[in-house]
């Protein structure tokens, strides 16, 4: 059965990383008064190759629900047709249009909302910034619950950071968000984290730990438990290509945390 489609209009387009060729995009979706979606979630695009055959690509929205908008942060990838339509077509500049359905996925925050790492590399960043602009609205009241939030990105290179300023102010006007942007191959003047992102995330861990003066390993669950009854007092969400996925929730396993406790979405 084929999917109802809706037309997404372009409002603007801004390469946010030449260097890595990395675009911001914001839609709006035409004959809507609002677009619902839990932040997290993603639209699929549909579009027509030049072989004439219809292809589709899942892209996790990069922005929180506000009226009948969406945004998206997409990397141009060699000979990948969807981003290059994307970055390239001029009918996708301001006022060109493509064809969405959705929104779909489970990748959202669990609620009530608790003390939560938020991990991703690359485009991953694109859902952590849905949650970040939900948690922490510019007009409306903070839904963080006062919360400690720690957001930890890695990326290769410092040209590669998307969104750095925007997390960086956010973090210097709430002070229970943690912004930790860290590079694997950083040149000899960046004067930020280096490594990987699971490296920082356990040190996450073990500040939690220190400052609640509780255990850095979680408690055995009881196994009479149904899942629906699980609850968790710290959650990671995970966003990225599946090595540092599988290589976080590894690290997260070793600490006895529960498969339940541990949120992911991977594009690869």
């Amino acid at each position: 059965m084929a999917r109802e489609l809706s037309t997404a209009r372009l409002v603007s387009k801004k390469c946010i990383s030449e260097v890595a060729q990395c675009y911001h995009f914001d839609f709006v979706v035409e004959g809507q008064e609002s677009f619902p979606f839990s932040p997290g979630q993603f639209i699929s695009a549909v579009a027509e190759d030049p072989n004439g055959k219809q292809q589709t690509r899942a892209y996790s929205i990069a922005s929180a629900p506000i009226g009948n908008h969406f945004e998206l942060c997409v990397n141009r990838v060699e000979g990948g047709f969807f981003s290059n339509h994307l970055a390239d077509l001029t009918d996708l500049e301001p006022g060109g249009a493509i064809h969405v359905h959705g929104p779909h996925g489970h990748f959202v925050l669990k609620e009530p909302i608790t003390d939560s790492i938020l991990i991703a590399t690359g485009t991953g960043i694109a859902p952590m910034r849905g949650f970040t602009q939900w948690l922490f609205p510019e007009d409306g009241p903070d839904r963080s619950n006062g919360k400690e939030i720690w957001l930890v990105y890695g990326t290769r290179h410092e040209t590669d950071i998307y969104y750095q300023a925007e997390f960086e102010a956010l973090a210097l006007r709430k002070p229970n968000f943690h912004y930790l942007p860290t590079l694997s191959r950083a040149k000899d003047d960046w004067t930020g984290l280096r490594g990987y992102v699971q490296d920082h995330m356990t040190r996450c861990i073990e500040n939690r730990a220190a400052k609640l003066c509780i255990p850095m390993h979680q408690p055995e669950v009881d196994p009479t438990l149904l899942a629906s009854e699980l609850k968790f007092d710290i959650y990671t969400y995970i966003c990225g290509l599946n090595f540092m996925v599988s290589a976080v929730r590894d690290r997260l396993a070793a600490f006895g945390w529960h498969k339940k406790q541990v949120i992911f979405e991977r594009y690869d």
